[in-house]
């Protein structure tokens, strides 16, 4: 079974969540992707208000992962940390998104329009998937104090 993806990007994010979209689609990985904003043309939304959509999807399990884009990437991934259970980060380097799921168990991959290239912002979400985490791993300690912190352990 692959995975259900959730993406979005704001005004400053929608061009490159439109290409990402197209490259997710395309991935023999992905079953699903969810575009929930916006688009070319769109009514502004709040970055956060398409964060926490995004993001209480994936705690509700509507999605496995999500891609989201803003301008710099960090504040999807301020207001996507903000669901109980999830876990976001910007990430503008191969080994930054390994990390992001091997050590942190992260659901969403945070990027920024106007901080990577769009070659690098494509290869950066492709490779997101590459990865799956170990819960045998001695990173499952550092990620079950994180839950605890936010009441989202479950044992």
């Amino acid at each position: 079974m692959g995975y259900r993806v959730v993406v979005l990007g704001d005004s400053a994010g929608w061009p490159y969540k439109d290409i990402i979209k197209a490259d997710l689609e395309a991935d023999d990985r992905i079953d699903e992707v969810i575009d929930i904003g916006l688009g070319e043309g769109a009514d502004p939304v709040l970055y956060p208000n398409l964060a926490t959509k995004g993001a209480e999807m994936i705690a509700r399990g509507e999605a496995d992962r999500g891609v989201f884009i803003c301008g710099t990437g960090m504040g999807v991934a301020m207001a996507a940390n903000k669901v109980k259970g999830i876990r976001a980060s910007t990430a503008h380097d191969s080994f930054s998104v390994e990390r992001l799921v091997l050590s942190n168990n992260a659901q969403v991959l945070c990027l920024g329009q106007r901080v990577v290239g769009v070659e690098l912002a494509r290869r950066l979400a492709k490779e997101f998937f590459n990865y799956e985490f170990d819960p045998a791993s001695h990173s499952k300690a550092n990620v079950d104090a994180i839950c605890a912190y936010d009441g989202s352990l479950e044992e």
